[in-house]
């Protein structure tokens, strides 16, 4: 498939400040049992969620570019009952909404208890309002991975494997970065952060590499005789039928060659879990916050790559018929 930067960014953006949500209800679960002490949880919370925001945001815009006809957007949700874009379509602004009712209950200092309980569980209303959050974010992820796993003829991307990676990515991103974020905020919880988002990454690494074995193991049902429904036991294409590219041509294939998307697979691979995890354990031990924010800039850039990675990878059976101009 041809990979599209509106949606790699869309996709990166969105699942970063997803990530990011879910680190910092995290933070907030572990301190509402006192695991942890936040000595600015206000601050904390509301300019945390202001980032996530800015991400969720950044990637909407970036979605728009990938439309032909933006001022038809509205129409993507009507199909919510077969259509797992339309899912997305309506999950992401909930989502959005309760992030930024979740950042302003932090930053107007508004948080009154609602349900009285035994110390040192708090029953403060942004713990339930984090709650619904971390639901939504992880509806999000599923809407967003199922457009791709649903598409049964696309097989590298026809796999539970695909749900898995994007719910684990995005939460490694979110959590390198609020690594990075809690080091210049609120430094008592770099640990916590950097220890999850390492643990998150490697796991991650396991994923993406079961993905990456099983495609490369998959036979396709597709063939030249079925692209072309002849039946003929030995058949050799001299001409797609046409002498030039066409919609087909330029929207279903990547039309990289072979050695770039191998070595895409291997920075990808670099980038998003060696070096990341290398990075921020060597900022927790120092204390270096440069290297932390660099550990989260080197991450998502390979995650650039990855999601490049990811749509070219998948192999459209038309390509079994239009690969020879003739």
């Amino acid at each position: 498939m041809h990979p599209a930067f509106s949606v790699i960014f869309l996709t990166t953006l969105i699942g970063t400040g997803q990530g990011l949500f879910l680190a910092l209800f995290t933070a907030q679960s572990y301190a509402a049992v006192d695991f942890v002490t936040i000595n600015n949880p206000n601050q904390f919370y509301a300019y945390g969620s202001g980032i996530a925001m800015v991400l969720l945001i950044a990637g909407l815009i970036s979605s728009v570019f990938h439309l032909g006809h933006p001022e038809r957007a509205w129409r993507t949700a009507a199909m919510w009952r077969t259509s797992w874009l339309s899912r997305e379509v309506i999950a992401l602004p909930l989502f959005m909404f309760i992030v930024f009712i979740y950042g302003m209950m932090h930053y107007l200092q508004w948080d009154p208890t609602v349900l009285v309980t035994k110390q040192p569980l708090q029953g403060q209303l942004s713990l339930y309002v984090g709650i619904l959050g971390t639901v939504l974010g992880f509806v999000l992820f599923i809407c967003t991975a199922m457009i791709y796993a649903c598409i049964k003829f696309l097989q590298e991307w026809h796999s539970p494997l695909t749900v898995i990676n994007y719910i684990l990515l995005g939460t490694a991103s979110g959590f390198t970065l609020a690594t990075a974020y809690s080091a210049i905020i609120e430094p008592e919880l770099v640990t916590l952060y950097g220890t999850w988002a390492t643990i998150i990454t490697l796991t991650a690494f396991i994923s993406r590499a079961a993905s990456l074995i099983r495609n490369k193991r998959i036979k396709h049902k597709s063939s030249i005789q079925t692209a072309i429904g002849v039946r003929h036991s030995h058949i050799q294409q001299k001409s797609m039928g046409m002498m030039g590219g066409s919609f087909n041509t330029r929207e279903y294939f990547h039309g990289a060659k072979t050695c770039f998307v191998r070595s895409m697979k291997w920075i990808f691979l670099l980038m998003v879990f060696v070096l990341p995890v290398i990075l921020i354990t060597t900022g927790m031990k120092s204390g270096n916050i440069n290297i932390l924010i660099f550990a989260f800039i080197v991450q998502y850039i390979g995650l650039l790559a990855e999601r490049w990675f990811f749509f070219a990878q998948a192999n459209h059976p038309q390509n079994l018929y239009y690969q020879t101009v003739g």
